[in-house]
């Protein structure tokens, strides 16, 4: 099974929803469908655990100072949650950017744990972000699991088993390293992943490295080593950086000032904010809401 042949699946998929947005959960846990007809420029947003099967086009995501691009055939394993800045490089009309993303259970891969053993150390440092060509066995089991989307009965049989079966495949892919730090509680990718939930928790508060090492089980400076291997950034400029995220969200979606929105994420200084908020993004706040009420 050659991603083409899955791509045309998707789209005839697709083309029986005529409203189709960029982006659409399907009927299925956890599978979400992508598709565009042209480039994007960089945009925020926070990436889940998820695993993006790239089928056409091409696509960037940048965490901290690493920028990765992948293309048809390659897929994108996310192991923890991220924020990010991504855009698509390749897209057209005539040959739009399609991307499959399923949602990934950290519940299954610790249930798989038992059964695959300790990890195994590849050849280079784990990251959360992590790029390998699909082999033949990870587009057949995916492609059965979108072909539940036609069949809800199998799919209510199936579908459990064949997503188990999809998070094996990425534990045992050439890319899947973090994912197999993951399998283990005690390991630095999981404790990590408890500081990560901590931070998405209480973004908007003062937060201590100290605390975030405490909630972690380490040394305030094997944390902020691991979590930068792990993240790409430090903790506190994740925190800022989903602070920022947040509120580039909140001024597109709502009629929010400036100074609401700085205040909505936790800044306790507007200039601060705006000041963070342009060298991040490129423009100061008060343009993006400009353009937000001239649409409006």
């Amino acid at each position: 099974m050659r991603t083409n042949e899955l791509a045309a699946r998707v789209f005839d998929f697709i083309g029986e929803h005529k409203d189709f947005p960029k982006s659409r959960a399907t009927p299925l846990t956890g599978l979400a469908v992508h598709s565009q007809t042209s480039p994007n420029p960089l945009d925020a947003t926070v990436y889940n655990p998820v695993v993006c099967l790239n089928l056409q086009g091409r696509k960037e995501v940048t965490v901290g100072t690493r920028s990765i691009e992948f293309g048809e055939g390659q897929s994108l394993i996310v192991s923890h949650h991220l924020p990010v800045m991504a855009r698509v490089t390749q897209a057209s009309p005539n040959r739009p950017y399609l991307a499959l993303i399923i949602s990934l259970d950290m519940g299954i891969i610790q249930a798989l744990c038992d059964e695959i053993g300790p990890p195994r150390s590849g050849d280079h440092p784990p990251r959360s972000l992590s790029v390998g060509q699909i082999d033949e066995r990870l587009i057949d089991t995916i492609t059965r699991y979108f072909d539940l989307v036609a069949d809800p009965l199998e799919a209510r049989v199936m579908a459990p088993l064949i997503l188990k079966e999809i998070h094996f495949r990425l534990l045992t892919a050439d890319h899947g390293e973090m994912l197999r730090q993951c399998l283990h509680r005690d390991s630095h990718a999981s404790r990590i992943a408890r500081a990560i939930t901590v931070i998405r928790t209480r973004y908007r508060e003062p937060l201590a490295v100290t605390a975030l090492a405490e909630a972690a089980a380490m040394s305030p400076s094997s944390f902020h080593e691991h979590f930068r291997q792990v993240t790409g950034t430090t903790p506190l400029q994740y925190q800022k950086d989903m602070r920022l995220t947040e509120a580039r969200q909140l001024l597109a979606a709502d009629a929010l000032s400036v100074s609401s929105a700085a205040f909505a994420v936790g800044y306790e200084s507007p200039t601060q904010f705006s000041r963070e908020y342009a060298r991040k993004f490129g423009n100061p706040p008060r343009r993006d809401v400009h353009q937000r009420d001239s649409v409006a």
